[in-house]
């Protein structure tokens, strides 16, 4: 496919749509059930509470939610509905303790400052995880638009599959297999959170099979213990007691949804999407349309698995479902439509490091090295613990043509945060020797030569690092150890092409001409076996075929 027809923007038509948006934007405040919001002065200062509680990025029904003042007064207790969502009515001023429980499972506590004058705020309870409260779009008190209106919605459709060989990219075919290990690395992209311990968990588990052994036809007992081994990844356990609840209760969307989740995670793809589609039939919601989504991509129809995360996020603008939007089409290469879809769902959501790091992968695929550095290096500022935005802006900085700003110094920071890591040694040394001279009395290449020689005593595996190593060595026309840290290369790394035809030159510098050749050769044969690899993984991942809308529209919210 052309650059051409790949090209697209978001029109904007601010000035036709915005008294629109803006009573849309309210209407959908009072909506969305997600937000903390300052009641009418006739109700003296009183604030009702919106919040949702999620566990694993899943809305949790039937979670107990308890606000207590930290002064005087007493504690109130709620449950939360089939989409994970509670409220607290006519809740006075002053400064409360939000925390959710189910199953065993608990929230942290969530300080919660209540005034008159309360700005609109986003909750969410995480179950095993920190709850959040994020100030509203405006940053001050007044009306707040929720995250992604639509009015400024893609105007492009997935109309079909394409065939690998038009897999479109910039610069070297190495720029293009990063872009393309990013693109696959950002699947996998969780957000982060805090699990309970394994005693917690065990001493859950006895509770809620000790419920179910008392009363076996206990829609509750077998949600709950189902629920539970479901979070707890043991999806084959946990298809009978969710099955028995939905024969006891087929009209409850959650036990439904979850029981279709644990079909998807242990491989029953079928029965899966059979019961994902018999309950968007009667109850519509965008984790069912995003559950469908995984089935739909895990049966080989990614057309249809992208269209199922677009009306996901279009039914609710979550993190999540712009996340996974986003991902699906980065993975099958619809760059540009990918970049727009993670722009948004970072104005959305600016404290997300994973969305950041997301945006940065698909930015690098377009060939926007800068702001892709940029935005890895945001999301590591956000999440100075997590190791991902380091990892996908050090293999960026590799690849890219040129040293990337902000970079080096983030980089410094993984090392200093986690120096027994290899790849973080690595890495920074990498960003080190950018645009240097590998000349040996420079202070940074004899820092970067450190660093890669602890990243191979770290992992002796670090193939990578023994062929820098090598190079350096070279470079100093110190042939025998520049061979010798070749060897080390190849045995951490036998698919590391490059380090067999730096080992044929140097043999060949030495007039060993028989070695050198033989090194040669074995570098077109790993060459030739790894071409193969990346074109037969080209034919199955594919390409998706984008048009663009002729007329734009506005579609409506669900």
């Amino acid at each position: 496919m052309s650059h051409s027809c790949l090209l697209w923007r978001l029109a904007v038509p601010r000035s036709a749509w915005s008294s629109c948006v803006a009573m849309a934007a309210l209407m959908l405040i009072f909506a969305s059930g997600l937000f903390a919001q300052q009641s009418s002065s006739a109700q003296g200062g009183r604030t009702t509470i919106r919040g949702v509680v999620v566990s694993r990025q899943h809305p949790v029904a039937e979670a107990t939610v308890r606000l207590a003042p930290e002064a005087t007064g007493t504690a109130r207790e709620t449950k939360t509905d089939a989409a994970g969502k509670f409220a607290f009515k006519d809740v006075p001023a002053g400064l409360y303790r939000l925390t959710a429980e189910k199953s065993g499972q608990r929230s942290g506590a969530l300080q919660l400052p209540i005034s008159p004058k309360q700005a609109l705020q986003r909750i969410e309870l995480v179950l095993g995880g920190r709850g959040t409260l994020q100030p509203s779009a405006k940053g001050k008190t007044g009306a707040a638009f929720p995250p992604m209106q639509f009015a400024d919605a893609p105007n492009f459709k997935v109309a079909g599959m394409t065939d690998w060989t038009a897999v479109g990219g910039h610069g070297s075919d190495s720029i293009l297999r990063t872009s393309e290990a990013l693109a696959h690395d950002t699947l996998a992209l969780k957000k982060q959170g805090e699990a309970s311990s394994a005693a917690q968990r065990h001493e859950s588990e006895v509770a809620l099979r000790a419920a179910v052994t008392r009363d076996s036809s206990s829609f509750e007992a077998n949600h709950q213990l189902g629920e539970f081994l479901l979070n707890e990844e043991r999806y084959r356990d946990a298809i009978p007691l969710l099955a028995r609840a939905y024969r006891i209760r087929p009209d409850d969307s959650g036990n439904g949804y979850d029981l279709a989740r644990a079909y998807e995670e242990s491989g029953k793809l079928q029965p899966a999407l059979e019961l994902v589609n018999r309950l968007l039939a009667t109850h519509p919601r965008a984790e069912l349309h995003r559950l469908a989504g995984d089935i739909h991509e895990k049966l080989g129809d990614p057309v249809a698995a992208v269209h199922a995360y677009a009306q996901a996020a279009r039914m609710h603008p979550s993190e999540e479902n712009y996340f996974v939007w986003g991902s699906e089409l980065l993975y099958h290469r619809a760059v540009w439509q990918a970049l727009e879809v993670f722009r948004q769902g970072a104005e959305a959501y600016p404290k997300s490091s994973r969305m950041l790091t997301a945006l940065g992968s698909a930015q690098f695929a377009g060939a926007r090295y800068d702001k892709a550095a940029m935005s890895l290096c945001k999301a590591s500022d956000l999440d100075p613990e997590n190791q991902e935005p380091y990892i996908f802006m050090g293999k960026v900085e590799v690849a890219s043509p040129d040293p990337l700003p902000c970079v080096q110094t983030r980089l410094a920071r993984f090392v200093h945060e986690h120096p027994d890591n290899s790849t973080a040694n690595y890495m920074y040394a990498m960003a080190l020797l950018k645009g240097h001279e590998m000349s040996s009395g420079d202070r940074e290449i004899s820092q970067a030569e450190a660093l890669l020689k602890k990243a191979v005593s770290l992992d002796h595996a670090c193939g990578e690092a023994y062929l820098q190593l090598g190079i350096l060595s070279f470079t100093r026309h110190d042939i025998d150890q520049a061979i010798a840290y070749y060897k080390d290369a190849i045995a951490g790394k036998p698919q590391l092409a490059e380090s067999y035809y730096r080992l044929g030159v140097a043999y060949d510098r030495l007039g060993k001409r028989e070695q050198a050749r033989h090194q040669f050769q074995l570098h077109d044969e790993v060459v030739k076996k790894e071409t193969k690899a990346v074109d037969a993984r080209r034919r199955t991942i594919k390409q998706f075929l984008i048009q663009q809308d002729s007329v734009r529209t506005v579609p409506a919210r669900q």
